[in-house]
């Protein structure tokens, strides 16, 4: 296990309230403290979405407890992968980060079973995020 985390990841949506947070819980559940990882939104919510709640809690993650954030420009320093999850977030620039747009369709207003095919597509790209990860401090 390393001393300090591999790497560190921001998932971006506008609101911060669906695809951004199931991506956290995966990442959180799957890597561990192994990476670091935050989530924000230009225009975060009141909450995170119910259905995406109920999808995530069927899987045994739970991100009831999770707030939606507003995106700063320190979160992005702070990161070395900045992801955006089809929302048409934008974010600022820095070199050295990696920049990667998932198009995923958003659950808001969506039920649970609407979401499960979306939280599952989320959990397919946090794997192979993972994979990389692990691969790039490797080489």
């Amino acid at each position: 296990m390393p001393s300090s985390p591999l790497a560190s990841v921001l998932f971006v949506c506008v609101h911060n309230a669906g695809r951004s947070q199931m991506a956290v819980g995966f990442l959180s559940h799957l890597a561990g403290d192994r990476i670091v990882v935050r989530s924000a939104g230009s225009v975060p919510a009141d909450q995170v979405n119910p259905a995406a709640v109920e999808a995530m809690s069927e899987v045994g993650i739970d991100i009831a407890g999770q707030r939606p954030k507003i995106l700063t420009t320190e979160a992005v320093q702070a990161s070395d992968y900045v992801i955006t999850m089809g929302c048409g977030d934008t974010c600022p620039v820095f070199p050295g980060k990696k920049y990667l747009d998932w198009a995923l369709e958003d659950p808001a207003g969506k039920g649970v079973e609407a979401v499960r095919p979306i939280r599952d597509e989320i959990r397919g790209r946090v794997e192979a995020l993972i994979s990389e990860i692990d691969a790039g401090r490797r080489a």
